[in-house]
Formats: C-alpha cells, structure tokens, sequence
C-alpha cells in the first residue's frame, strides 16, 4: 500500500497528527486500538458520541461498544464513522473486513456436544463406582472419563476463545478456574483408578463442590452479560449459578443435574449462535433482539 493511496481518503484540511492517526486505525484495524482512536479522532473534532450518532446513523450504544474496545465493527461501520468525522472517500480496499470466527470455536461447539452425551456415562458410572458396587469393566470408566474431559475442556477452551469477542473478564477468569479444576481432578481421579494409591469416595465430595464453586463462579460471569445480549446469556447463567449452589453445598447434588443439564444446553446454543454472528451478517456486537447494529 503505498503513501499515495494512503493519503487517499484526507482532507487537505487535517494536520499531520489526525493524518498519521487515521492512516494507522485503517492499516490495522485493531481493537481496542481501533476504538481509542476513534474516540481521539471524535474529541479531536469536538463531537459527543450522541452528535456523531445523528452523523452517521448509528446507534449511541453501537458507538459505545466500538470507542471501548468491546466489539470490532464491520467495514461500512468503519467508512460511515470515519466519513461523519470528516475524511471522505474511504476506499472500501482499504478496510480490512472482520475476521472469521476461528476454527477452534467450531471444534469447541462440537467437543461439547461430544462432553455432554460422554458425561451421562461418566455420571452414572462414577455413581455406582463411589457407591462400591459396578458392573462395568474399568476401561469403560476409564474412557467414558476421558471423552467427558478432553471434550469439556476443549468445549471450555472454545468459551475462553468466544469470549475474545463478546468482551466479559469475570466470565473469562471463571472459565480458566474451571478448566484449572477440571484438569486437577481429572489427574486425580486416573491416579486413584489405576494406582489403587486411594479411591475416589476419599475425597469425591471435596471434588463436588470444588466444581459447584467454578459452576457458581461461572455463572455469575454469564450474569456479567447484564442488559447487553439480551436475556439469554442471563438466563444461563441464573440456571448455572443455581447448580453450582447446590453441588457447592453437596447435599442438592442430584437436584443440580437438571438446572445444570440445562444451563449446558444453552451455552451449546448460545455458542453456535455466537459463532455465526462474528465476521457474519451481524458483527458480535448485535444482541439477540436486533436493537444494536453496527
């Protein structure tokens, strides 16, 4: 890209300061630098976001987003912002459209689904193992605990991933807690399965409610997502809140298996759909009843 095609799209009227910025945020079109310098430029001209919404037919709270960092906006967003601002004739080459939803948040959709069929037996099996008395041979256990953890922890890791995009650092925090967790017991539970060094029922319950607390921990991140994509994420996040209390406490362990079953269901949802709407005809900053766009 050459200094001529750069200088392009600037007014004879801008200093060399909001030259050098504008050429910058279009070359790399990164948050949250993007929106930092969008915001510079906006004071610079001695606009309010309110006044640059009535310029560029946007929504206050969509220029909110943008200015924060929270959201990466698409390349008409960009033209329209940087037009209202005063530098006419973007060339549309020159913004980068958003990126793609990465492959590793597909993978994370599908682990979860592979976890969440793997763990029915997992559950099952570890009651009857806990209990003393099984009938299953030990390398079913023994796999259906692997699938259940490879593919919740893949699931987990593709949350941590989605959340890059739909900005949330408690949720964030508690996704590694529980990903810290569920590596740690998983170790655990193979040695005590193969080594016979100590049985699971030693500390099965100290196990539970280390998970009720990352289950509680978890949903009060998805509360976090208060007022912004709709009540969707909050609901989810009521349900795992709820299930985290009752494994937390140990005695509502089997009554949290259904608020928890359907708090899973609708992260798997709430993923895909999420998924689907970055670098898709809604950029991440749309919520679920279509009052945001950018």
């Amino acid at each position: 890209m050459s200094g001529q095609n750069r200088a392009y799209f600037v007014p004879s009227h801008s200093s060399k300061t909001e030259i050098a910025m504008v050429n910058q945020t279009i070359h790399t079109m990164k948050q949250p630098e993007l929106g930092k310098k969008i915001s510079e430029l906006r004071k610079a001209k001695g606009l309010t976001q309110e006044e640059l919404v009535e310029l560029c037919n946007l929504n206050v709270r969509t220029i909110q987003r943008i200015e924060s960092g929270e959201v990466t906006p698409r390349s008409y967003t960009i033209k329209a912002l940087f037009e209202a601002l005063g530098f006419q004739g973007i060339p549309e080459q020159l913004v980068t459209q958003p990126a793609k939803a990465p492959w590793v948040l597909y993978l994370g959709f599908a682990a979860g689904i592979v976890y969440f069929f793997a763990s029915i037996f997992e559950i099952s099996m570890e009651a009857e193992y806990v209990a003393g008395e099984y009938s299953f041979k030990m390398i079913g256990f023994i796999l259906a605990k692997s699938a259940s953890f490879i593919g919740y922890s893949i699931f987990i890791y593709g949350w941590i991933r989605l959340v890059a995009f739909y900005k949330n650092e408690l949720l964030k925090y508690a996704l590694w807690t529980m990903l810290s967790f569920t590596l740690v017991w998983y170790v655990t539970d193979m040695v005590a399965m193969i080594s016979l060094a100590f049985e699971i029922s030693d500390y099965y319950f100290v196990k539970i409610s280390s998970f009720g607390f990352a289950y509680a921990f978890i949903g009060i991140g998805f509360l976090g997502y208060k007022n912004k994509f709709s009540s969707i994420p909050m609901v989810i996040g009521a349900l795992t809140l709820v299930a985290g209390v009752l494994l937390f406490s140990g005695i509502g362990a089997l009554l949290a298996l259904i608020p928890l079953t359907l708090a899973e269901l609708g992260q798997l949802g709430l993923m895909i759909y999420w998924i689907q709407k970055i670098g898709g005809t809604s950029s991440p900053d749309s919520t679920f009843s279509s009052q945001v766009t950018a």
